[in-house]
């Protein structure tokens, strides 16, 4: 079965989260004095429009602490466990709810002469109205933080790509999923490149040893940023190896698989989805 998406590292950042808190909020008090929803304007029907702009800025932040609570909570949750989209989803739901059962109450038991309204159609109409407040910022806010990290890949894209090199050796450099820079590696101790999880791990040769180094990104955005011209090649759902490194390429009961010149290291299985692309370019990279 298909692994479940994880949510974008963007949205779990610290910077990010603020700023979306403070477009929530500001966008909160506009629409609460706008719209003037929960029938907050017959709260305190005799008040002048700043009294009213007063309380609705105190009613919007004391709500808005909810959200507050809740992405200290789930920033924590995220540096031990990973954050899927449905458990994000579900997350903002209950931010959704809980604002709405606040905003309930308030309208329920603090204004004065409410006592008699029907809870239930109070708590109805806070959800829809609470629903506005919250998925309108946080969905500019999604946009808005992924066409800045696409942006932020593309320039990384261009720096991350072969390292320019003026000896015989040529260098790969592996940015991790917010486009940093991990590790740079020389093709010729590079040796494949394996998914596991939400992590890739790199295979490479240390002191003529096999050497690990696990990176926060996906195989599907190395292989369209990284492959290009080089002698690295995806071959399986699960692999990138280094067509250099390739001693036979065999095939078998079980499938085709390579061989490779590192001999502690099991055999490579080729899937057929990738076997005509990696013939392609293994007949140039052994000759």
């Amino acid at each position: 079965m298909p692994t479940e998406k994880t949510v974008p590292s963007y949205l779990l950042e610290k910077d990010n989260t603020i700023h979306m808190i403070v477009f929530t909020a500001i966008f909160a008090l506009l629409f609460i004095n706008l719209f003037q929803p929960f029938g907050s304007r017959n709260w305190y029907p005799n008040i002048t429009e700043f009294t009213y702009f007063f309380f609705s800025s105190l009613i919007i932040l004391t709500g808005m602490l909810v959200v507050v609570i809740s992405r200290v909570i789930m920033h924590q949750a995220a540096q031990k466990h990973t954050i899927t989209m449905l458990n994000y989803s579900a997350w903002i739901l209950t931010e959704i709810f809980a604002m709405s059962l606040f905003y309930a109450l308030f309208s329920k038991y603090v204004p004065e002469g409410s006592a008699n309204r029907d809870f239930m159609e109070i708590l109805k109409k806070a959800i829809v109205n609470t629903s506005l407040v919250l998925l309108l910022p946080y969905s500019i806010s999604f946009l808005y933080f992924s066409w800045k990290e696409k942006t932020k890949l593309l320039e990384q894209q261009q720096e991350s790509r072969l390292v320019p090199d003026t000896s015989r050796k040529k260098r790969i450099a592996f940015p991790d999923e917010k486009g940093e820079i991990k590790i740079t590696i020389d093709f010729d101790h590079l040796v494949y490149i394996e998914s596991a999880d939400n992590y890739a791990t790199i295979h490479y040769i240390n002191k003529e040893r096999i050497a690990r180094y696990p990176i926060r990104n996906s195989l599907k955005w190395f292989e369209q940023n990284l492959i290009g011209e080089t002698p690295l090649a995806r071959c399986h759902r699960s692999y990138i190896i280094n067509l250099d490194r390739v001693k036979v390429l065999k095939k078998t009961k079980e499938g085709f698989f390579m061989e490779l010149d590192v001999p502690q290291l099991a055999d490579i299985p080729v899937s057929r989805t990738y076997y005509e692309s990696v013939m392609k370019k293994f007949s140039l990279y052994s000759v």
